[in-house]
């Protein structure tokens, strides 16, 4: 009767190994059919759940890597075991996930598909992210829905599909709100020499490699961004647990100092970088993985405050600017009329992708109901495809690729009177180098004062001239327009008044 009971118990655990259950050793004596059936239940959905723990079949050294984030670093190492071993399940799926943690998405797809042949369900799932990331949502949705299927009864595996599916909703949403810029040039780069594609002119400031503006510089390389006047520099760096976070210096005598942590609400609790100012002073953009990125950096944009010394709350910017992937360092050449930005976004590990735009004075949507047409804008398909009829670009493709020369000082820039006794013409004549900095915002604001001026008078004469169809909408445009003109003059003539006392307040002190 024994006998029989163990060729019965054989046979089964032959019977089940069609389910891909690749590898396991159990060693025990079987009593009864009852226990024997109980053991190969709980043995069958624990591989299924956790295919992670298939370790016996993956390198200690990948593993290793992976378990740290270190995803590009394993991926090698899991490229060759799978070349070495194809038909290696768990092998397939830990490179899958590699490859999708480093936007590698042709390795990632063929892993995670041969996975999932493979009954292992959280391939699967993140087959469906795959896919909610390229915005084949409908895709996205079968894969979370045999998902779904397969783990109804995983109340914790149905909690993290509920939060892929928010992820790909998001993600259709921001797809509908795609920005019609036009692209007119891109170059694939390597990332560590990237700022090469970048032409800024003198009036926009500067940009360098931290290693190079900073002496036996040891951190993780990044960006500075110098203003036009060499008074200040942005810059990150690593200072906190969440990783790197944004600064700012200002010139002293001979070397930049004071430095200062940028505040909330840029700072966060995650990584910001790659900083740029407007020529205003005013306007940043950064990257951030923060801020409820859709993944990696995200580019945003924010403004400071005169009033409140402190930053608006920044500004998710659209696609295609953004992505699922890394996108980052904005940079807008007012001058050019040009701008540029950064995305790995389906590109080769140690490569980045520079674009170069034209930048809209307000933002414009793509206008289409269809959802492949905005899914190829969204992703940048073709730059062609965001190119404008009859429009001949190659002006500005010379003006973003021509160098263009520092522009001349003369020796009386301005008249800023301080009191009766004294006069000031440049900027050198500013003790204070607060009172400076407010000095220049206030021109800075004069500067834009005057073209909203110039837009404004315009716009009045169309409205006089205009039929009284387009009236409503020329009124609209005129009332927005008095009232930042209103703003921007009592910005003015407040933070003029800020720097005098400033200035009158530091040469008593010298005293």
């Amino acid at each position: 009767m024994n006998d029989a009971i163990v060729l019965d118990n054989f046979d089964l655990f032959f019977y089940l190994s069609y389910i891909k259950i690749e590898y396991f050793c159990v060693s025990l004596t079987i009593r009864t059919m009852q226990t024997t059936m109980k053991l190969y239940t709980v043995l069958f959905i624990t591989f299924l759940l956790f295919p992670t723990l298939l370790k016996s079949q993956v390198s200690e050294e990948a593993q290793r890597l992976y378990n740290e984030g270190k995803y590009s670093q394993a991926k090698v190492l899991l490229e060759k075991d799978v070349e070495d071993n194809p038909s290696n399940t768990a092998l397939q799926y830990l490179l899958g996930m590699t490859a999708l943690r480093t936007g590698d998405v042709e390795t990632a797809e063929t892993s995670l598909s041969f996975a999932k042949k493979k009954r292992m369900n959280e391939a699967t799932r993140y087959l469906g992210r795959l896919y909610a990331m390229q915005y084949k949502f409908d895709e996205a949705e079968k894969e979370f829905t045999a998902y779904q299927r397969a783990m109804r009864r995983n109340k914790e595996a149905l909690a993290e599909l509920e939060k892929e599916r928010e992820y790909a909703d998001r993600l259709q949403r921001l797809v509908s709100r795609t920005e019609d810029i036009q692209i007119i040039d891109s170059v694939v780069v390597r990332k560590d020499d990237f700022l090469n594609a970048y032409n800024l002119s003198s009036s926009g400031g500067s940009l360098e490699w931290t290693r190079d503006f900073f002496e036996n510089y040891s951190g993780e390389d990044g960006v500075v961004y110098m203003n036009e006047r060499k008074t200040k520099v942005y810059f990150s760096r690593y200072a906190t647990d969440q990783g790197a976070t944004l600064y700012s210096m200002e010139k002293l005598i001979d070397n930049f100092g004071n430095e200062k942590m940028l505040p909330s609400p840029i700072t966060d609790n995650s990584e910001q970088a790659y900083p740029f100012f407007l020529s205003d002073g005013l306007t940043i953009y950064f990257a951030s993985k923060g801020h409820e990125s859709i993944g990696g950096y995200d580019l945003y944009a924010s403004r400071y405050n005169l009033n409140s010394n402190t930053y608006l709350t920044p500004n998710q910017m659209n696609m295609p600017f953004n992505s699922p992937f890394n996108d980052y360092m904005m940079v807008i050449d007012e001058q050019k009329g040009v701008g540029w930005f950064a995305s790995d976004r389906y590109q080769p590990e140690d490569k980045v992708c520079v674009y170069t735009f034209i930048p809209n004075q307000d933002v414009r949507l793509v206008q289409s109901e269809d959802v492949d047409t905005l899914a190829h804008r969204a992703k940048i398909s073709k730059i062609s495809d965001t190119w404008k009829p009859e429009m001949d670009y190659s002006t500005f493709l010379d003006r973003a690729t021509t160098a263009t020369q520092d522009k001349k000082v003369d020796s009386n820039d301005f008249v800023f009177i301080i009191n009766d006794d004294l006069t000031y013409h440049q900027l050198s004549d500013f003790k204070s180098f607060s009172a400076r900095e407010l000095f220049l915002r206030a021109e800075e604001a004069k500067k834009e004062l005057e073209n909203i001026r110039v837009e404004l008078n315009e716009k009045r004469k169309q409205y006089i001239e205009s039929s009284s169809d387009n009236n409503s909408s020329l009124t609209m445009d005129v009332l927005k327009l008095e009232k930042r003109e209103s703003e921007l003059y009592d910005q003015w003539k407040t933070v003029k008044i800020m720097a005098r006392n400033e200035e009158i307040k530091h040469m008593n002190v010298l005293k």
